[in-house]
C-alpha cells in the first residue's frame, strides 16, 4: 500500500469509501511483487495489482467487500478453470487479500507504519536518492525521469542562474561547490551519483569523493577522451584500479540516444541493471524466469516479523 499511498490518502481524505486488493503470495511468473496493491472506490481504480492480470476479476471481488464490508482472499493460478477468462496466462499464482481501506490503514500510511495485511508485513519503502552535479537539459530531464522512478533528486551546481526552480521543479535545489556539498552530505548504497559537468576545476576530485563513498553507483557524463583524461588523473590521485573500475563512464547504456530524454533513460536504464545485477540483454534472447524468484516468493515469515 505504501507504492500508492498519496493516491489512497487523497482518496480517503476526499470522503470516498475503499478497498484495497494487497497481493500477499505470487508465486512462479508475475509482473509484480507481492505487496503491491490498488483499490477500489466503486468507480474508479488506484494502482495496478498484477499489470492487467486478474485485475477485472479482483474489481469483482472489491465490489462485494465494498457492499458488505466483510474482507475476503482469493486465489488466482493458471491451472485454475477461470484462468484464462480472467487474465492470468503468464502460469504464475497469486493470493490476495481484499479489505476495507480504514481510518488506522490511513493513519499507518500517514505516519509511514509498516500495515499488517492478512499476515503479510508492508513496509514502508526505503527512499532512494539521486544526487546530480551539473544544471543543464540533460541534468533537468534525468532529475524528472529519475522522480518518476521514485528517486529523491538533488540537483548541485554553484551557479544560481542555471538551477532555477523552474528548470528544476520538484527537485532539492543546492547553490554549492560540487565538492564541498558531497564531502558533506549524507551517502549509503541506495545513493546514485551522477555527474554531468565537465568543469576541470573540480571533476576529478568530485569523481574521486563520490568512488570513495558508500554510493551504489557513480557515473559520469562524457566522450572517451574525457573519460581517459578523468582515469589519469584519478590515478594520480591514489585510486586504485578496482576503485577507478566503479565508475561508469561514459555514462548510461548503449540505446543510440542523443537527446536530453532519450540520454536520461539511457542512464536510468544503466542504474537500474547495476542495482539489480541484470544482464540488460533482450528478454527475447534470454531463458529462465523473468521476474526474480526471491521478489514473487511466499513470505510465509511476514506474520512472524510483524510479531
Amino acid at each position: 500500500m505504501h507504492e500508492i499511498a498519496d493516491r489512497l490518502l487523497a482518496a480517503h481524505d476526499a470522503g470516498r469509501r475503499l478497498v484495497v486488493a494487497t497481493a500477499i503470495a505470487i508465486t512462479g511468473s508475475a509482473p509484480r511483487t507481492v505487496g503491491t496493491s490498488m483499490a477500489w472506490d466503486g468507480e474508479a481504480v488506484i494502482g495496478t495489482i498484477a499489470g492487467g492480470c486478474v485485475e477485472g476479476a479482483v474489481v469483482e471481488v472489491a465490489g462485494e467487500v465494498l457492499a458488505d464490508g466483510v474482507a475476503r482472499t482469493v486465489e488466482y493460478g493458471v491451472d485454475d478453470e477461470t484462468a484464462f477468462s480472467v487474465g492470468l496466462t503468464c502460469g504464475g499464482r497469486l493470493r490476495i487479500h481484499v479489505q476495507p481501506f480504514t481510518d488506522s490503514i490511513a493513519d499507518d500510511l500517514r505516519a509511514a507504519r509498516p500495515v499488517e495485511v492478512c499476515g503479510y508485513v508492508d513496509e514502508p519503502p526505503v527512499p532512494r536518492r539521486m544526487i546530480v552535479f551539473g544544471s543543464m537539459e540533460f541534468s533537468s530531464a534525468l532529475a524528472a525521469a529519475a522522480r518518476v522512478l521514485g528517486y529523491g533528486v538533488t540537483v548541485c551546481d554553484p551557479r544560481p542562474l542555471f538551477l532555477t526552480e523552474a528548470r528544476f521543479p520538484g527537485v532539492e535545489r543546492v547553490v554549492q561547490w560540487p565538492t564541498t556539498y558531497l564531502a558533506e552530505t549524507a551517502i549509503d548504497e541506495r545513493t546514485v551519483i551522477c555527474v554531468l559537468s565537465h568543469d576541470a576545476r573540480f571533476d576529478a576530485e568530485l569523481i574521486a569523493i563520490a568512488l570513495a563513498s558508500e554510493a551504489g553507483y557513480v557515473g559520469a557524463m562524457g566522450s572517451r577522451t574525457t573519460h581517459d583524461r578523468r582515469v589519469a588523473s584519478l590515478r594520480e590521485r591514489g585510486l586504485d584500479a578496482a576503485t577507478i573500475a566503479r565508475l561508469h563512464s561514459p555514462i548510461g547504456l548503449d540505446l543510440g540516444s542523443s537527446t536530453p530524454e532519450e540520454t536520461a533513460v539511457s542512464i536510468l536504464a544503466e542504474v537500474l541493471a547495476e542495482r539489480s545485477g541484470a544482464s540488460t540483454r533482450p528478454l527475447a534472447v534470454t531463458t529462465g524466469a523473468i521476474h526474480s524468484r526471491a521478489a514473487t516468493a511466499d513470505p510465509a515469515t511476514s506474520a512472524a516479523r510483524s510479531a
